[in-house]
């Protein structure tokens, strides 16, 4: 069975697996809602005004 996309609470990031990659945190939810996905952080506005460092893709909310 394949692994299910999740949002990490603590950052937002989408992955699949046990754990973010990105902050390594563990608590990730399957219930999320529109994905941003960022490639240059530090010249993207929307980064910015989202609060988001790094590249990746990201989940916009979470339930």
């Amino acid at each position: 069975m394949a692994n299910k996309e999740k949002a990490c609470k603590h950052c937002k990031m989408i992955f699949e697996g046990t754990s973010c990659p990105n902050c390594q945190g563990t608590e990730g939810t399957d219930s999320f809602k529109g994905k941003i996905t960022v490639i240059d952080s530090e010249n993207s506005e929307l980064a910015k005004h989202t609060g988001i460092k790094s590249k990746g893709i990201f989940a916009l909310r979470l339930r």
